[in-house]
């Protein structure tokens, strides 16, 4: 590891308990920011509304930090939405966000459109599918952008167990058994390439905070590069030091099987791919293969590799943030 990193991580690495929540409310009020919190969600029923139940209840009643709270349904078939806006979020459909510009699939996508129908300072995206979600996810991750003036990116970090069954207590269980493809692909990659970033616990978590005047400089990823992408893009914008993350405890969720991890893998690849060199020399497609009556079929899916441009490059943003 570079002694820049080393130094960094002990600069730059916090708990969610070394911000009190009346700490956070006095930075925050003290410097007039607005905070937005943002999920992503398509088909999540079973755990949205109790994420946004507990974000509503522990961070915009009971204490006021967050000033913003919206799910952005990407086409969910179930009652998402339905159980989102019961919950207290504000609903927005991805389609109605930008509507001259037809909306392709993927996360990235509603991260990237979000920023249009949101206003706060910072923004705190979090993800639908959290079991046994706390409010320190969110409070956690924005504290630094609240109270160091020269923090503008910060992701959370903590343990991924696979299921419930490997909790050894309130921190967690056995480290490292979630997040194969951070493991696999991503950890490898940044640290090879980018090895200023190789002391990020979680670089592809999808809990993370920003400022928005550093969000609409960067372009997104539309597909599960995104977390990936606007990392190495943020590091190069803005500098190390201006990066950080919160240990938050222990992230339980929805685990996506084999195959899904392998076109999330290609993606990821594909984005880092991208910002080591614009040449375009490698085709964008992933080959998979099933077992049918005849032997093995191959069934090749095509990586996502469509970003978008910095929000600030876009006339409705731009027309809207002067109004």
């Amino acid at each position: 590891m570079l002694e820049e990193v080393e130094r960094w991580l002990t600069r730059r690495s916090w708990s969610a308990a070394d911000r009190t929540l009346d700490r956070l409310l006095l930075a925050k009020a003290a410097r007039g920011t607005t905070v937005s919190v943002v999920l992503p969600a398509l088909d999540e029923e079973a755990t949205v509304g109790g994420i946004v139940s507990v974000i509503r209840r522990e961070l915009m009643e009971r204490a006021p930090l967050v000033d913003e709270l919206v799910v952005i349904d990407s086409g969910s078939t179930d009652r998402t939405a339905e159980v989102a806006a019961a919950a207290g979020a504000r609903v927005v459909h991805r389609d109605a966000i930008l509507p001259r510009l037809t909306a392709l699939p993927g996360k990235g996508e509603v991260l990237w459109r979000s920023l249009l129908v949101t206003s706060g300072d910072v923004v705190c995206f979090v993800d639908a599918d959290l079991r046994r979600f706390s409010a320190e996810f969110v409070s956690g991750t924005v504290g630094p952008l609240l109270t160091d003036t020269d923090v503008q990116f910060v992701k959370a970090m903590y343990d991924r167990p696979l299921d419930e069954s490997a909790l050894t207590g309130s921190r967690g269980g056995p480290a490292g058994q979630g997040g194969r493809v951070t493991e696999l692909v991503a950890r490898p990659l940044l640290n090879l390439h980018w090895p200023r970033l190789a002391g990020f616990v979680q670089p592809l978590g999808g809990e993370y905070a920003a400022r928005r005047s550093l969000l609409e400089r960067l372009p997104f990823p539309v597909g599960y590069g995104v977390e990936l992408g606007l990392l190495v893009d943020a590091l190069h914008t803005v500098g190390l030091d201006a990066l950080g993350q919160v240990d938050v405890g222990v992230r339980l969720h929805r685990h996506q099987d084999d195959r899904a991890l392998g076109r999330m893998a290609a993606a990821i690849y594909r984005t880092a791919q991208l910002r080591l060199s614009r040449a375009h020399l490698v085709r964008p497609e992933l080959t998979q293969f099933d077992r049918g009556e005849d032997g093995f079929v191959p069934r090749t899916y095509s990586v996502d590799t469509e970003e978008r441009p910095p929000m600030r490059e876009i006339a409705e943003y731009t027309a809207g943030r002067a109004a």
